[in-house]
């Protein structure tokens, strides 16, 4: 195999019948209407390009996992090794478990059930917990965790404290239907995507329901639904405006709300795993994304995406994007060649000759760039699943998953994603004067992004259109509905919140019993004591008071009132001029939530403050530059 070579007998292929049946609504809907043509076309351009490229590379080859290994690296993934013997913090474990769903936790177990089985058999002699004591709930019977109406281990550990903690803190929504029940209008809704309640758990109370028949994804492909996120009043919670502590544990519950999504909607959800193979340490096309990084970030610091990705954009744009056939009509194969040559050689000089590169080459050396990545963008983990999406009954369950899938992302992996998606929006934006919609897009994207060496033989044998077909279909998804994939649930914040509340318990306990034996306390304990006593004494009830070290007005305090917003408290600082400071303008700088049961937040402009401050009492708020 040439590098990124994927054998597609496509000419079979176009041969398909028209008429075939398709039973996944939602991916292949009235696939006679869809022409394919530009699918084919460029897979026929991808050929003809690598048929000039005489340079071999080592493929991608896919591993096949052993009995049980599978399970055991979702568990490893999940952090949830030490269920299996693996060292780890067992009481941190049982804490993250406590927040999981119904349908979460039926997943884990699955698994664990899986790995325990395995073990048995290959006499390994770890003590492995029986899975019911890993969800042992009080007072409940142990067989009514799959399938019972039973409620779920997060309903069991709150009521377990209720009593003496009714006064104290916020209670948490953390996804199950029968805790956060929304309005009979919302539920019925085919177009509010509800961000409260777990998907897995929608998708087990749907499939049981009379409405989930009536759900199913619309015959007509041609439009897709207008998505919409209904308002949350304390605040949407973007990729990105979370602490990267706290986004490993979005992680971990996305893996496992996907996974238990799959299992419900009875999709096999399999990790691939590569063997390792070398690669190039240097250079620009066929480097791995983290490399890229690497090297460029020493020439631009803080710089999030490769270089060469972000300046054959911009030499798109530069040109403009009313070209008709823009990304749809190759360059020329020879002369893409001899550019991608020069540019290895002269790219990072900063003696390359720019003006030389026509538009349609620049688009196509952006394509080869995309396609010579070692592993593909989408991650040789993870490109199964995405494919696998266009097998999920509905459009709204296709886009939960995309959403899931997206925040299992590596961050150069997502941020170059977010990246290329935003170009190719803006292309779409000018369909009326280049022809190219978003079904032209993504037909022509699709094979870029999905069509990957060492995927495809299993493929092959089954029918190559409805792949074809299926991927372009959620190249669509991914470009219509970017802005939904780059949010995080609020029930994955909440279980977040819920976390880190439960970790502090623990924290308190221990150092109180650490006091008790008469160890050393810590210093930043009573640090924390001495902070908190003035702050509280200071500020009266329903006052907030807000930090600002970066402008000129240091800090404020904050009457909160029902209409309050996150917005109009930076306005109010900005409000306050001086000469001694930098100034910095509206969209450089926003209000965090800190502390309490989050590691830190950025707040977008709608949160209502008063909404929040009732969700986490014991937060700070500080206003700073994003990534300060």
């Amino acid at each position: 195999r040439r590098s990124g070579q994927y054998t597609m007998n496509h000419e079979n292929s176009k041969k398909a019948p028209d008429g075939a049946p398709f039973d996944r609504s939602g991916s292949q809907d009235s696939l006679d209407e869809l022409s394919m043509d530009d699918y084919w076309k460029e897979l026929e351009n991808i050929h003809e390009t690598r048929g000039n490229n005489h340079e071999e590379q080592e493929a991608l080859v896919v591993k096949e996992p052993d009995e049980g290994e599978l399970e055991e690296e979702w568990l490893k993934e999940a952090g949830l090794s030490n269920l299996f013997g693996e060292p780890g913090d067992s009481l941190e474990s049982m804490v993250f478990l406590s927040t999981l769903t119904r349908t979460q936790k039926a997943a884990v177990e699955k698994r664990v059930e899986t790995v325990t089985q395995t073990m048995r058999k290959k006499n390994k002699q770890y003590q492995i917990p029986d899975v019911r004591d890993i969800f042992r709930l009080q007072n409940d019977s142990k067989g009514k965790v799959c399938g019972g109406s039973e409620p779920s281990t997060v309903r069991t550990f709150e009521n377990k404290n209720e009593t003496q903690d009714e006064a104290k803190g916020p209670k948490f929504s953390l996804g199950t239907d029968d805790q956060t029940r929304p309005p009979e209008d919302m539920r019925l809704s085919e177009t509010a995507i509800n961000l409260e309640i777990s998907f897995s758990e929608q998708a087990a109370n749907l499939k049981d329901s009379s409405v989930g028949k009536m759900c199913k994804g619309g015959r007509d492909d041609t439009l897709l639904p207008n998505f919409k996120l209904p308002k949350d009043k304390t605040g949407t919670t973007k990729i990105g405006d979370l602490a990267p502590q706290d986004m490993k544990k979005v992680y971990s519950l996305a893996l496992i709300e996907l996974t238990a999504l799959y299992d419900i909607l009875g999709t096999e959800f399999k990790q691939q795993k590569a063997a390792k193979i070398k690669t190039k340490d240097s250079g620009l096309f066929g480097v791995p994304l983290a490399v890229l990084l690497e090297q460029d970030q020493k020439k631009v610091p803080g710089t999030k995406t490769p270089l060469i990705f972000q300046k054959l954009i911009s030499q798109i744009e530069e040109a403009t994007l009313e070209t008709e056939g823009l990304l749809r009509i190759p360059g020329v194969a020879a002369r893409v060649k001899s550019l991608c040559q020069e540019l290895e050689a002269k790219f990072y000089e900063g003696t390359f000759n720019w003006e030389n590169v026509k538009q349609h080459d620049a688009a196509s050396l952006l394509k080869l760039f995309i396609r010579e990545l070692p592993q593909p963008l989408l991650t040789v983990e993870y490109l199964k699943a995405f494919q696998d999406v266009q097998n999920l009954p509905t459009k709204k369950q296709q886009l939960q998953a995309l959403n899931l899938l997206v925040l299992l992302l590596p961050e150069a992996n997502r941020d170059t994603l977010k990246v290329l998606l935003e170009f190719l929006q803006r292309v779409i934006d000018h369909r009326d004067k280049n022809k190219m919609t978003l079904k032209n897009v993504a037909m022509v994207m699709a094979p870029n992004l999905f069509t990957f060496h060492g995927f495809g033989s299993k493929s092959v044998e089954q029918s190559e259109f409805v792949m074809a077909a299926g991927t372009a279909n959620v190249m669509r998804f991914m470009i219509q509905y970017q802005k939904l994939l780059w949010t995080i649930p609020k029930f994955i914040v909440n279980q977040v919140r819920k976390q880190n509340t439960e970790s502090q318990k623990k924290e308190k306990k221990d150092k109180a019993m650490k006091k008790l034996l008469k160890k050393m306390a810590y210093d930043r304990e009573k640090h924390e004591k001495q902070d908190k006593t003035p702050n509280d004494a200071d500020v009266p009830q329903g006052v907030i008071r807000v930090q600002a070290p970066h402008l000129s007005k240091v800090s404020m305090a904050i009457q909160l009132t029902e209409e309050l917003k996150a917005a109009d408290i930076v306005a109010r600082f900005l409000s306050q001029k001086s000469g001694n400071v930098q100034t910095l303008k509206r969209e450089e700088v926003f209000l965090y939530e800190i502390g309490g049961n989050i590691g830190e937040r950025c707040l977008d402009d709608d949160t209502y403050m008063k909404d929040l401050y009732q969700l986490n009492p014991n937060a700070e708020w500080v206003i700073k530059p994003r990534n300060s």
